[in-house]
């Protein structure tokens, strides 16, 4: 598979950023959410996660290269304690939660190869 050709300063996808979000692609995204939406919703969240990558490419022009990178935006040390176990369900308990289970399986939906590429 050939990836897509752009110019070396380009970020991958730029071309499409600037374009406006469709109802298509919200639709889209809704169904690998696995997620049903009128078609109201759908015009709502367009305009909505449209503001959002508006949001994104407005940060993505922000020149950082003397910010210094953090690993968190407060300025405090990050509490450190030792990785212990802590109380746990039987296991019964939890088997009795789950929608599904097969002993000592809890079973869940396929999520991948339904086409999401995930």
């Amino acid at each position: 598979m050939v990836a897509p050709s752009h110019e070396p300063d380009e970020p991958q996808g730029q071309h499409a950023a600037n374009e406006p979000l469709t109802q298509s692609a919200v639709r889209k995204v809704a169904r690998l959410a696995k997620l049903a939406l009128t078609d109201a919703e759908v015009e709502e969240d367009r305009v909505r996660l449209g503001a959002v990558l508006g949001h994104a490419r407005r940060l993505a022009r922000l020149d950082l290269a003397e910010v210094e990178p953090m690993a968190h935006a407060g300025d405090f040390p990050a509490p450190l304690r030792a990785d212990e176990p802590g109380p746990t369900l039987p296991v019964d308990a939890v088997l009795n939660l789950a929608p599904q289970s097969d002993p000592p399986f809890i079973l869940v939906p396929r999520t991948l190869g339904e086409g999401g590429g995930a």
